[in-house]
């Protein structure tokens, strides 16, 4: 162990005291912009993107037509994305809701490519981007979600 490190664990004085409180304050300051974006993110999910798949709305039934997936199509990724959305708000499915969005942006930016031309291909992989940060901050949800349905399969 250095000096400098022994040094400063070993520092009782009021200055130790204020670096150990900020670092807690930027923590919590961390941890509540996160849950502010995940709450964001599925407003937009729920609201934006799932809400006009699944009630028809003429602009999502023609892009669904055009790409020859029909009102089933449809309704399915409206179903998918209103089901992320809840799940980024509950907190053991919050990794796996942000991996799951991910991936279904993944597959909107290669649609996007290919059938549309790249009109609007820009906003899934500005999608990716924060999902990601949620999937890598959640990522101890995992292990709780995976001993959740370990003990539920053994019962």
């Amino acid at each position: 162990m250095s000096e400098t490190t022994a040094a400063v664990t070993a520092d009782s004085t009021p200055a130790g005291v204020v670096i150990a409180e900020s670092a807690t304050a930027r923590g919590r300051r961390a941890r509540i912009a996160l849950r502010a974006l995940q709450v964001a993110l599925a407003l937009f999910y729920a609201i934006a993107s799932a809400l006009p798949k699944l009630i028809g709305h003429a602009s999502a039934a023609e892009s669904f037509e055009r790409l020859g997936w029909g009102s089933a199509g449809m309704y399915t990724i409206g179903a998918l994305e209103l089901a992320g959305a809840i799940a980024l708000l509950i907190p053991v499915l919050q990794s796996v809701a942000a991996m799951a969005l991910g991936a279904l942006m993944v597959g909107a930016f290669v649609v996007q490519i290919s059938v549309f031309d790249g009109q609007y291909a820009a906003t899934p992989v500005i999608l990716i981007v924060p999902l990601t940060l949620i999937a890598w901050a959640r990522r101890e949800r995992n292990a709780d979600l995976l001993r959740l349905l370990l003990r539920r399969r053994r019962a």
